[in-house]
């Protein structure tokens, strides 16, 4: 499956997820937050390599610049938590909304140099079908 749908379906899922986390009944909560952590375990690798997959020099200097969006990951939950105490946790954690609709868009708008090799499920059942 090409990459880019992979980040756009488990970014979804994830969205998904996070609106039961937030809304759901503690039960539910309890269950979605590892759930979309599972989904969100996907994202770290695909973008860097679809990132680094859209430049064709200085792949050196690119890969510097996006570690430094791990910055992001330590900040997103210093702001959550500061939101959290003037507003409330829920509400701080609609946040991640935002960042997740951000990560989508990433795997809308990325334009990748070259284009994962893709087989179709039917073609790996007839493939494995062959084999036996």
């Amino acid at each position: 499956m090409d990459s880019k749908r992979v980040l756009r379906i488990f970014t979804v899922l994830a969205l998904i997820t996070l609106v039961f986390a937030l809304f759901g009944s503690s039960m539910i909560s309890l269950w979605a937050f590892p759930v979309m952590g599972f989904f969100l375990s996907v994202m770290y690798s695909i973008i860097f390599s679809t990132a680094l997959n859209s430049v064709t020099k200085h792949h050196g200097s690119f890969s510097g610049i996006l570690c430094s969006g791990i910055f992001g990951g330590a900040l997103i939950p210093l702001i959550i938590g500061w939101i959290g105490d003037r507003v409330g946790l829920k509400i701080a954690m609609c946040l991640l909304f935002f960042t997740l609709t951000y990560i989508y868009s990433a795997g809308v708008w990325a334009n990748p140099l070259i284009r994962n090799k893709t087989v179709k499920l039917r073609e790996l059942f007839v493939k494995s079908t062959e084999d036996r």
